[in-house]
Order: structure tokens, then C-alpha cells, then sequence
């Protein structure tokens, strides 16, 4: 069974995040949520709190097929930030695991130089920051193991298409049959 994880920072969209989370849990996959701070409790960027399950000092990331960056401002900005986000990301990318981000998080990805030559969407605005990638306005992006989307509105859709990368249409049309949403 796949296990991915989730960066938390301060002032992460909550909505993208959390949505991640949920439908994971739903299709029957495992998820943890990391914080970056030294702190497992996280205010999102409109002051709804919530528990991160570990922080990234203590995860193991040898346990993980996956990472996911929620955006959100300047929860974004703390992504790029941290050493052991950037690190995760290229280490992950490299091997081959999945690296997913949504809205001005993808900034992080080209920041960390994994887009190069991969197609990938982001918020509007942060597609000069996708350095060296093939922009796009599509809803979500699935260039390989990168998986990118653009903002609030396609957090469901952005979750699903990480549900398919693991488990297929299969699990996503169960998760959808049961959300009531239509893709």
C-alpha cells in the first residue's frame, strides 16, 4: 500500500491541504501529515488550526512513496524555506517518487529545479517561478511523478489525480461515487 506524506507550514491553505488528506483517507490510503516547524500544531492561512501527526525533524521519509505542498501565502514562501523541504523534493523527484503541489506551491518545485522540461500549472501569477517548466492553465498536471495544480477551486481534483497515480480509476471512481462528485 502507498503512504504518502503532506508538508504543513504556517499558513498553508487549509482547504488544500486538508482535502489532499481527506480523500486519501477515504480511497483507503495511508497519509501523514508532517509539519515543518518543530511544532505539530499549524495555523493555516485563515487561522483554522489543526495537528500534524509528526514534524519533519522526526519523519521518515524512507516510509513514503509521495510528498505533497499544500500552497497558501506565505505558507508557500516557509515551503521554499526550509532545507529539509527542499531536500525531500529533489531527493524525491530523483528517485522517482511522487512530488505533488498545488497553487503557488509548485514555485517551491521549480525553486528546487525538478521542473525542468516536465509540464506543470500553478496559481496565476507564480508561472515565472516554475523554472524551467512547460506552463500550462490546465486544472491539474500529471507530467510523470510530478503532479501540479493551480489553486483552491481544484483541490478535489488535484487529490484525485493523486489517488489515480497509486491506485487507478478504480479508487477514484469509488472516492467519487461517494463524495457525489462527477469528474
Amino acid at each position: 500500500m502507498s503512504k504518502i506524506g503532506i508538508f504543513l507550514a504556517e499558513s498553508c491553505e487549509e482547504i488544500e491541504a486538508l482535502t489532499v488528506v481527506d480523500i486519501f483517507r477515504r480511497a483507503k490510503m495511508e497519509i501523514e501529515l508532517i509539519s515543518i516547524s518543530d511544532s505539530k500544531e499549524i495555523t493555516g492561512s485563515h487561522k483554522i488550526q489543526f495537528m500534524a501527526e509528526t514534524t519533519a525533524k522526526e519523519a521518515d521519509f524512507s516510509t513514503l512513496d509521495g510528498i505533497v505542498l499544500p500552497g497558501g501565502m506565505p505558507g508557500t514562501l516557509h515551503l521554499g524555506e526550509s532545507e529539509i523541504v527542499n531536500q525531500t523534493v529533489q531527493t524525491f523527484a530523483k528517485e522517482g517518487k511522487l512530488v505533488a503541489a498545488i497553487c503557488a506551491a509548485p514555485s517551491v518545485l521549480g525553486q528546487a529545479g525538478v521542473l525542468e522540461g516536465k509540464h506543470a500549472t500553478c496559481h496565476p501569477g507564480f508561472e515565472e517561478k516554475l523554472t524551467g517548466a512547460i506552463t500550462s492553465e490546465d486544472k491539474v498536471v500529471v507530467d510523470g511523478n510530478i503532479i501540479t495544480s493551480r489553486g483552491m477551486g481544484t483541490a478535489i481534483d488535484f487529490a484525485l489525480a493523486i489517488v489515480k497515480y497509486f491506485a487507478g480509476d478504480e479508487a477514484v471512481a469509488n472516492v467519487c461515487k461517494g463524495l457525489i462528485y462527477h469528474i
